[in-house]
């Protein structure tokens, strides 16, 4: 496990870049908006079905989102130097991305 120092500036980075990449998604798509409300993202949808809650857990040193009724919880990888799923290898922006496509049912959402 990595220290606290390490997780809070990795998990402040990654979040940072998800945080771009999903504004960036939401610009040109209408159907989801982002909120960042004290460290915790908020992917809120226009239908108002459900939402993405994505927030660090310092004391495990996991980012966990929770979507689609489910919890998922990224460790840090050294290898990937990124933090990632371990069920399916992905990292944050990828298994993010993956879960907007399967909420919305569109494949064509990219997270740059």
């Amino acid at each position: 496990m990595i220290d606290e120092a390490t997780f809070r500036r990795e998990s402040d980075r990654a979040l940072e870049s998800l945080k771009q990449s999903v504004i960036a998604a939401e610009d040109g798509n209408g159907t989801f908006e982002f909120e960042d409300n004290n460290g915790v993202m908020n992917i809120l949808f226009e239908d108002g079905s459900s939402k993405f809650v994505i927030t660090p857990n310092t004391p495990i040193r996991q980012i966990w989102i929770s979507a689609q009724a489910t919890s998922f919880k990224l460790d840090w990888s050294e290898e990937a130097q990124n933090f990632a799923f371990p069920k399916t290898g992905e990292d944050l922006r990828t298994l993010t991305q993956r879960l907007l496509r399967e909420q919305l049912d569109d494949p064509s959402i990219t997270l740059p």
